[in-house]
């Protein structure tokens, strides 16, 4: 289709000529507010873990409660996503949004006022419950404002930007709220989050008109709740329990059992909770494949590299939020150029792919830091070439999971997505923490290990494991992102169905 007219400028400014007919006038301002919304559910996942010695000390729970102040959240939100992302689709994506902030709110402020360690853990579980309203309402809202082929991969491109950056963003922003205010205001800040956004919200977004004649499908809701809670629960005990106790395999075991009959009922509920059509298309099975392995390998990044930066050399909180920022900023480019340059000139298989083989080879480049190696020489040039990638990974796998969809389905496909990247997270964590324990392990045989250079080496050595690991991760993905996604010449780098404005 083609657009034509006369100049037009919005109220704000904004050029409309080029607007597909029926685009919200608002659409830009609209990203604004969703992009505040991601950011939040995303920073929420590392904030906290910068916090966690203080707010450990200060409620007095044990180490091994630690882990449960981020595993509450998780298991919250990767199990309900799917249902979140119905409910957006059958009740309306607005009023799901707004839900899902002003619960969030609500939860973040039950958190920071907390004055025992069960009230934290109640207040996680809450917050990710309301997380998984919020996260797939903000991405549908966002597939279906942006219908304009250019303006789809421009507004996709900032916010897979933000969904890069949030990790990094969590961490700067949880060192410096807890080194000169207090833990507490590692959960009290999501309310300013919360109440911008909300405020957009109710001002800028229109209200959708709901099916009347849709139903949840109740039976396949308890089957994909249930799987994905024994996935991620069964994932998080690997990292207190071995993989051999029942905690660990006996759920992972019941997962594949309920995920199994989740899939078969799919295809029997006359209104199912995940439509099969959803996940059959080529290219969008492909984005789902690859937010998978990339929520696998942000762990090996973020997670090990920052107790790199703490124990080894000796980084603040502060300073190793600082640390992140060029990765941030590497995110933000690669984001923004893949979606907007990469994908419509190459097709989504050389973006992801590459973005995979440039994630490979930083990881593998980590792996000749040591002891000895200072940030600016050897922990800088690969944090840049792994955000390089990791920007052409996200901001395009999420663009091409959501193109195409009906509108009806806008919301649990999105909810698909940040399924994939939770779940990914979670057995990335298992897998590598698994991993890093038994490296340092077989460092400390037949050496002293109440020698501290000694156990130095050690940590460095385990956090090699993860580096190596991660890089299989993305070595992996750039296989799969070659082999599954269609060559330009067939989708043009948007996959069917993806509305394009020819100017």
């Amino acid at each position: 289709m083609a657009s034509s007219g006369t100049s037009l400028t919005s109220p704000e400014g904004q050029d409309t000529s080029t607007a597909p007919a029926g685009a919200p006038p608002h659409r830009w301002l609209i990203l604004a507010v969703v992009g505040t919304a991601q950011l939040m559910v995303v920073l929420d996942a590392t904030i906290v873990n910068i916090a966690l010695p203080t707010a450990q000390t200060d409620l007095g729970f044990s180490d091994s409660g630690r882990q449960w102040v981020v595993t509450a959240y998780s298991l919250a939100f990767g199990s309900l996503l799917l249902l979140g992302g119905r409910v957006a689709d059958l009740v309306g994506r607005k009023n799901t949004f707004l839900v899902g902030l002003a619960g969030f709110a609500a939860a973040s402020a039950l958190g920071g006022a907390a004055g025992s360690f069960e009230v934290l853990i109640v207040a996680r579980a809450v917050q990710g419950l309301f997380g998984a309203l919020l996260a797939p309402a903000a991405l549908s809202l966002l597939t279906t404002t942006f219908t304009d082929g250019k303006e789809r991969a421009k507004a996709f491109g900032i916010f897979g930007a933000i969904a890069g950056a949030g990790a990094a963003v969590g961490l700067l922003l949880g060192g410096i709220l807890t080194q000169h205010l207090s833990w507490r205001w590692t959960l009290y800040v999501n309310i300013i989050f919360a109440l911008v956004a909300l405020v957009g919200g109710l001002l800028l977004l229109q209200r959708t008109r709901r099916d009347r004649a849709a139903r949840l499908d109740v039976p396949g809701t308890v089957l994909a709740s249930a799987g994905l809670f024994c996935l991620v629960y069964g994932f998080a005990n690997a990292e207190t329990h071995s993989w051999s106790s029942p905690m660990t395999w006996g759920f992972l075991v019941v997962s594949c059992v309920l995920l199994a009959g989740f899939g078969w009922w799919q295809t029997k509920a006359e209104q199912p909770l995940l439509p099969l059509r959803i996940l059959l298309d080529r290219d969008r099975g492909a984005a789902y494949v690859s937010m998978l392995i990339v929520g696998a390998a942000i762990f090996g990044i973020s997670l090990f590299l920052t107790y790199y930066l703490q124990q080894v050399l000796g980084f603040s909180p502060v300073q190793t939020g600082l640390a992140f920022l060029p990765m941030s900023a590497a995110i933000s480019v690669t984001a923004t150029l893949g979606t907007s340059v990469i994908v419509p000139r190459l097709g989504p298989r050389v973006a992801v792919a590459g973005g995979m083989l440039v994630g490979a080879v930083a990881m593998v480049w980590f792996l000749a830091i040591d002891t000895e190696s200072t940030y600016a020489a050897h922990v800088l040039p690969p944090l840049i070439v792994v955000g390089l990638g990791m920007g052409l990974i996200m901001a395009t796998a999420m663009s091409q999971a959501t193109a195409g969809v009906a509108p009806k389905d806008a919301g649990v496909a999105g909810a698909a997505v940040n399924t994939m990247q939770q779940i990914g997270g979670s057995i990335g964590t298992a897998l590598l923490n698994t991993l890093v324990a038994s490296a340092t392990t077989s460092y400390l045989h037949d050496r002293n290990p109440k020698d501290p250079a000694v156990r130095l080496h050690a940590s460095v050595e385990g956090y090699s494991s993860a580096y190596l690991w991660t890089a299989v991760f993305f070595a992996v993905g750039t296989v799969v992102a070659g082999f599954l996604f269609r060559s330009r010449s067939k989708s043009n780098g948007a996959p069917e169905g993806t509305p394009v404005v020819h100017m």
